[in-house]
Order: structure tokens, then C-alpha cells, then sequence
């Protein structure tokens, strides 16, 4: 009871001599230090905003006008042609100020109107820029004046060092497709993968959309598109993600990993206690828009519900919910949940701290209560038996209280007492348990619900896996890459493996969690179990080759390894499918992503010629012909001239009109069976890998989005490796992950032998490159 008094700034009693008052300075001190950084940061907070609001000027810019307009007027010119007079007619006669003070009062009126007119002119100007994107479509090395001017225009207007947020008004909002042109893009998609019959079909239907209802609902969306930020993504949140009702876990929360070959510490409550404290100071970094920019100006609004962030159930449509800060994080270990607080009088507690907090999590010997050691189950299950659960039994009492105590968290960690990673006598093996057990883990030892949650398991290996309604893989990837950049290279380890820093032994104990369960999870876990067992997984690096010899071949490593999925599906399943390749579009504000459709009549023409034994002359033709054809997709897709989300949003205003369109209807009901997705690589200047090439990134991975398919995540790392992560169902007797991996391998292989016939006889030479 020694820390309850502790938090209890004063404590009075009643005696015959009167009110005997105690104060606890101690106490006070933390309530005042903890006030001093709230009040400092919505300093910081209006600071950001101001700085934001006025980019691409800078607030000292109001200064340099007000001064240049004042030195003109005492240079007797005027520079308003006699606005500055008219100002000062209709100031308020109640001011008692002088005529000079009169005629300085408008000029800075003037000068504060002129200054803000400047600032949206410069904007408007900004934005104009922002939508020229023919760049993305000129060959390297080849780019024409008119991108040149371009570009040095753009590096004019935003010479001042932007912030994580600057960019977003200035960023042009995503446009609307013509039906015409997207319907000739479907239909051209398609075309490899129906018969005569079907494709015709299938114009007959578009063509009929075209004529009859498609001007219509284009009306109605052009209408949202003048009238909404985005016309895509608050549709595509709800009816996508938030309106869902089977599980999250495996069908929509996707998991990233350590690094490949090295473990920073195999203490477990250091590496939580340095992966801890990395992600609070790339929250700072997010708080205070101080995140590394990219190149090109993309859209940060996904940043915003990064922490503090969580998925709450509906029985209808669930909801996100964000708050604006949290001190404590939720912790999991051994079926308890305790609250452990990482801020104290204002401060970031150092990670040695935060270490010293995680071993006192670690040796609590309490069991838990009836009931919740399972209880993470609730959040893997179906949403809407969640949803009644959670009307049902926490909205009032301590397990609100508790409940509210995980959903408020800045993040949730799970302290796992497995070991994982790639180990022991059978390292793949391990590697694909590794996934499954970062993908659903035992099916209640995580809570799916929260923005993110970390894993750190009893050897130091750690991990993350991700909701997806709130961000794309891209922001979270960005997240990771920092986290473990920082904590292997910038917050490191002392040579016995612990983390850095003094500890304060005074620190409260982390809070154990209290509830009053008097409910079942047995069916949500039921669901849950059968989901997670049904995944098959399996991770391999590809060390072959990388993207340096894919790029002396003059070719696109991602349009090469899309390539390569469609040559190993065919040599799977022997024929083509619906292929999902993720692209963004966080060139238009508040934009997410797009499809690439990368199964096209170039791709397949190339697959079956060189299926068939042509000759090799022919088939490096077609390969050529199709890498550039999936570029253009895909560059096309980032512009704003996809297919699917037109079409998805056609289809809503649709379903809001009661109108019913055969054409979208089977559209919108095409299962994706190969669903792929490159996790980009942000910051390679955080990963000396020339001096440390341990430090390789394994990437993450997903759930297979159709149950006859597979799901395929890949990351390029460095000049000469390829992770790759295959997922499908065991209860698909057509799929199967191992022998899906073995086809890409031979694949990539296949595909740069026909580019470099040298290739075959090097690696020949060299087996040790293949072991």
C-alpha cells in the first residue's frame, strides 16, 4: 500500500484541535511536473499547427512583409493604392489611439491580409505543381524540359525544411476516372483470364453499365469528389475494414519481424524495454512532425491514429477511436494484464527503467483471475459476439475500467514465453512458426483490437502485429524500421545484454489489471483456433540475387518479382488468376491505396511462350514488354487511374441508390487468389549495411485473402537478397506454401537466366550462394 500513498498528494484527519492537513510534497511535485509537460505540450502542439497552417511561408515571413509595407509608407509610397486609408476609416472610433498609432494599427492589418493572401496564392500554386505526375512515366535519364522546370519549381516553393504535416493542403485531392476509361482498363485486365464466351460476356455487361446506370452513379461520386477530401477513403475504411464481421485476426492484421540472422540481447525485458522506449520517441517524432520526409511530397494523415489508437466492436460496424495522448502502456505476460506506466513527473523513464519495470512484470508469480487469461480471445473472434460481450460486461464496473485501461494504452505489448526466430537444427521451420505465431500467436495472447501490438518473446526476438482499418503496411513498416534501427544502433546494449541508463528504485510497481468475468470466450476461441490453425505459412530469404543484378539487367525489381509470381502460379495451379498487388496513392491528400492488376496479356504471353520452349530471343522480348507494362500499371494505379477503387465506390453509391448493376455486382464479387504486396524499404540511411550486413530486415506478412489462393509479401533487402512470405489454407487441398515458395525460387532463377544465360553457369560455379 506504500505506492497508493505515495500518489495521494494530501491527507487530512479530524482531531479535537481541529483539521490536522499533510502534504505530500513528493506527490506534488509529480502532479506539477506532469502538468508542466501537458502544458508544454499544447505549446508545442499550437506551434506545429501554426507552422503547418502557413507553409509554405514560414511564420517569420509576417514580420519581413510588415516591415517592407513600413518602410514604403516612411519612404511616403504607398504600396496598398489606398487600402491602408480605408482601413484606418473604419477602425473603431473607441480607439483611443493617436494618428500615428492609427496608421501603424493598418498597416499591420494590411500586412497581415496581404501575407495570408500570399500564402494562399503561394499554396494554390504549390497544389498545381503537386498535380503533375507525367514525370512518373518518363524513363530514367531521359526526362524532358517541361519535368525539369518542374522539379525546380517544386524545390522553390518548398525550400523551407517541411514538417510531417506541412504538405497535406497543398496536396491535390484524388481524382475521378472516366467510366470509359476505366472500363476499357477492366476489361483489358481481364482479358487473359476469360474464355471467347466470358469475355464477351463481359463487355456485353460493361457496355450496358456504360450506357444505362454507370453516368449515373459517376454523377453522384464526381459530386462526393467536389465535396469530400477524398473520395475513396471513408468508404473504403468502413465497408472494407470497420464493417467486416468475421475475425480481424489472420483476414485483416498483418504482422511484422526482426531482424534475420541477429538478436540485439536475449534478455527479454531489456529488448521490450529499448523496443519500448524506440517507439515513444518516434511518437515524439510524429507529435512534434519531425519524422524524416520523403523525396516526394505523400499524403501523413494515416500517422495520425498511429498510437493511442483503438478498434472498438459493433454489432453493425465497429469504430475506431483515438485519444489525444497516453503515458502507460497494456502489458500481457502469463494470462495477466497489467498497466505499466513509462512516463513519471514528466519524464520518459530511461530504458533501463523501463527494463527494471518489464522483470517486475516477469516475476510476478500471481495467477490470473477466472477467466482472464483467455480473455484477448474476445478481440479474435467474430465482431459482432464481441460487440454484444462488450455492451454486455464492459460498460461498467472494474472491467470497464480495465477494459478502457488496454484501449487507451499508447500501444499494447505481449511478453511471450516462447522462443522464436530463425534457430536451432531446422531454421525454416522455425522461421515459418515464427510467422504464425506473429500472425495469431495462441489466439488470445494478443489483443487484435489496438492499433499495433508488440511481441517480444523469452529469447529477445520481437515483433509486431498490425490492425489495418487505421493505416497501410507502408506507415507501420516506417514505424518498425525506426524501432529497430534505434534500438540496435542508437539505444544499444551493455555487454552483459541489458539496456542503458540509472533506474530510480522508487518507481510504483506496474498496475495488475482487476476483473469480474463471468462469461465464456470458448466460442470466440473456438473461432478464432480454427482460423489460425487452417494458415499455413512459410518465410524463406531468397539470397540468389537481389536488386542489384535485377537493376544492371535494366529492369524494375518489382515488376521482376511480379513476373516471377505469375510464371510460379502457372507452374502451381496451370492457368492465371485475378492477381492483387498493392500500390499507394499518398500523392492526393488522405489517399490509401490502389490495385495494380499485375496479371496482364503482356505477363501471360510471356509466361506461355516461355512455358512452351520458345526461343530465347523471343521470350526476353516479351519479358521486357511485360516488366514495362506492369510499370505503367503500377505508375498508373499511384496517379489516380486504377480500376478497382472507381469501381468499389460505383458499386457503393449503388447499393445507397437500392440500384442493382450485374456488371459491378460480378465485379466486386472476383475472388483475388495471388494477393501480393512489396513492404517498402523508407529509410535505408538508419541501416549501415555495407558495415553491418547482419542487420537484415526480415519484413512481415499476411493472411491468404481467398481460401483457394495464396498471399505473398515480399521486401527487398539491400543489393543481394529478397525475403519472401507465402501464406495460404491448409484446407485447400490446391494450395499448399512450401511448394509455392520452391516455384517463386525457380522462378526468380528461370526469369534471370533467360536475362543473363552467364547467370546459370556462375551460380553453378558458386553452390555455396544457393545453400
Amino acid at each position: 500500500m506504500a505506492e497508493a500513498h505515495q500518489a495521494v498528494a494530501f491527507q487530512f484527519t479530524i482531531t479535537p484541535e481541529g483539521i490536522d492537513l499533510h502534504l505530500s510534497y513528493q506527490a506534488l511535485s509529480q502532479i506539477y511536473l506532469s502538468g508542466l509537460r501537458s502544458w508544454k505540450k499544447r505549446i508545442s502542439r499550437i506551434k506545429n499547427r501554426i507552422i503547418k497552417g502557413v507553409y509554405p511561408a514560414s511564420p517569420s515571413s509576417w514580420l519581413f512583409v510588415v516591415i517592407a509595407i513600413l518602410a514604403t509608407m516612411y519612404m511616403q509610397s504607398d504600396p496598398s493604392m489606398g487600402l491602408i486609408a480605408k482601413i484606418r476609416e473604419h477602425l473603431p472610433l473607441s480607439l483611443s489611439l493617436s494618428a500615428q498609432g492609427q496608421t501603424v494599427l493598418s498597416v499591420l492589418l494590411f500586412s497581415t491580409l496581404l501575407w495570408l493572401s500570399l500564402i494562399l496564392a503561394l499554396r494554390f500554386c504549390l497544389k498545381l505543381l503537386l498535380s503533375y505526375h507525367r514525370w512518373m512515366f518518363e524513363l530514367h535519364g531521359r526526362i524532358s524540359t517541361k519535368t525539369k522546370v518542374w522539379a525546380t519549381l517544386v524545390r522553390l516553393l518548398s525550400s523551407r525544411k517541411p514538417l510531417l504535416y506541412s504538405y497535406q493542403t497543398s496536396l491535390p485531392h484524388l481524382p475521378v476516372p472516366s467510366i470509359k476509361d476505366t472500363l476499357e482498363r477492366y476489361l483489358e485486365s481481364v482479358k487473359p483470364l476469360l474464355d471467347v464466351d466470358g469475355f464477351q460476356r463481359m463487355t456485353r455487361l460493361a457496355a450496358e453499365f456504360e450506357k444505362s446506370l454507370g453516368n449515373r452513379l459517376q454523377k453522384y461520386l464526381k459530386l462526393k469528389a467536389l465535396w469530400a477530401t477524398n473520395y475513396v477513403s471513408d468508404w473504403w475504411e468502413e465497408y472494407v475494414y470497420l464493417r467486416s464481421r468475421s475475425p480481424i485476426m489472420v483476414n485483416s492484421n498483418y504482422y511484422g519481424m526482426d531482424f534475420l540472422y541477429v538478436t540485439p540481447t536475449s534478455t527479454q525485458a531489456a529488448r521490450a524495454g529499448n523496443t519500448i522506449t524506440a517507439l515513444f520517441l518516434y511518437r515524439r517524432c510524429v507529435f512534434f512532425s519531425r519524422i524524416p520526409g520523403t523525396v516526394i511530397p505523400l499524403c501523413a494523415a494515416q500517422c495520425e491514429r498511429m498510437f493511442n489508437t483503438t478498434r472498438t466492436p459493433g454489432e453493425e460496424t465497429d469504430v475506431l477511436q483515438h485519444w489525444q495522448d497516453s503515458e502507460f502502456v497494456a502489458v500481457y505476460h502469463r494470462g495477466r494484464y497489467f498497466r505499466l506506466w513509462v512516463y513519471r513527473a514528466g519524464r520518459l523513464l530511461s530504458p533501463r527503467e523501463i527494463q527494471y519495470q518489464i522483470q517486475r512484470i516477469l516475476d510476478d508469480p500471481s495467477p490470473p483471475s477466472p477467466g482472464e487469461d483467455k480473455l484477448g480471445a474476445l478481440t479474435a473472434g467474430n465482431r459482432t459476439p464481441w460487440a454484444q460481450m462488450r455492451k454486455q460486461f464492459f460498460s461498467s464496473g472494474v472491467n470497464k475500467r480495465s477494459l478502457d485501461c488496454i484501449e487507451k494504452a499508447a500501444f499494447f505489448v505481449t511478453l511471450d514465453d516462447q522462443e522464436e526466430g530463425m534457430m536451432g537444427e531446422n531454421p525454416s521451420v522455425n522461421l515459418d512458426r515464427y510467422a504464425k505465431s506473429l500472425l495469431h500467436g495462441k489466439c488470445y495472447d494478443r489483443w487484435f483490437d489496438k492499433s499495433f501490438s508488440v511481441v517480444v518473446y523469452k529469447n529477445g526476438k520481437n515483433g509486431l502485429n498490425a490492425e489495418h482499418s487505421w493505416a497501410d503496411a507502408p506507415i507501420v513498416a516506417h514505424l518498425w524500421e525506426f524501432t529497430l534501427a534505434t534500438d540496435a544502433f542508437h539505444l544499444g546494449y551493455t555487454a552483459d545484454g541489458n539496456c542503458k541508463g540509472e533506474i530510480e528504485h522508487s518507481l510504483p510497481p506496474p498496475q495488475r489489471l482487476s476483473w469480474d468475468i463471468p462469461l465464456q470466450v470458448s466460442e470466440s476461441l473456438a473461432v478464432a483456433q480454427a482460423l489460425a490453425d487452417d494458415v499455413d505459412c512459410h518465410v524463406f530469404p531468397f539470397r540468389e540475387f537481389g536488386k542489384g543484378r535485377i537493376k544492371k539487367m535494366k529492369l524494375s525489381p518489382d515488376s521482376f518479382v511480379q513476373l516471377a509470381l505469375q510464371l510460379a502460379y502457372y507452374r502451381d495451379r496451370g492457368t492465371f488468376c485475378l492477381t492483387y498487388e498493392a500500390s499507394m496513392t499518398r500523392l492526393f491528400r488522405e489517399g490509401r491505396t490502389e490495385t495494380v492488376r499485375s496479371s496482364s496479356n503482356e505477363s501471360c504471353a510471356f509466361v506461355l511462350a516461355l512455358e512452351a520452349g520458345e526461343d530465347r530471343e523471343h521470350c526476353h522480348k516479351l519479358l521486357r514488354k511485360a516488366a514495362e507494362k506492369h510499370q505503367n500499371l503500377y505508375r498508373l494505379a499511384m496517379t489516380g487511374s486504377g480500376i478497382d477503387r472507381h469501381l468499389f465506390c460505383l458499386y457503393v453509391v449503388s447499393k445507397y441508390l437500392g440500384v442493382e448493376s450485374p456488371f459491378l455486382k460480378e465485379v466486386l464479387s472476383e475472388p483475388w487468389r495471388l494477393s501480393t504486396s512489396q513492404t517498402p524499404v523508407q529509410q535505408m540511411e538508419l541501416f549501415d549495411l555495407v558495415n553491418h550486413p547482419e542487420f537484415i530486415s526480415l519484413g512481415g506478412g499476411f493472411g491468404p485473402v481467398a481460401d483457394d489462393g495464396y498471399g505473398v509479401s515480399y521486401i527487398i533487402m539491400g543489393e543481394e537478397m529478397i525475403n519472401f512470405h507465402v501464406s495460404c489454407k491448409h484446407s485447400c487441398t490446391e494450395t499448399d506454401s512450401h511448394k509455392f515458395g520452391s516455384q517463386i525460387s525457380q522462378a526468380m532463377m528461370d526469369l534471370m537466366t533467360l536475362l543473363n544465360p552467364d547467370f546459370k553457369e556462375a551460380t553453378k560455379a558458386n553452390p555455396d550462394k544457393q545453400s
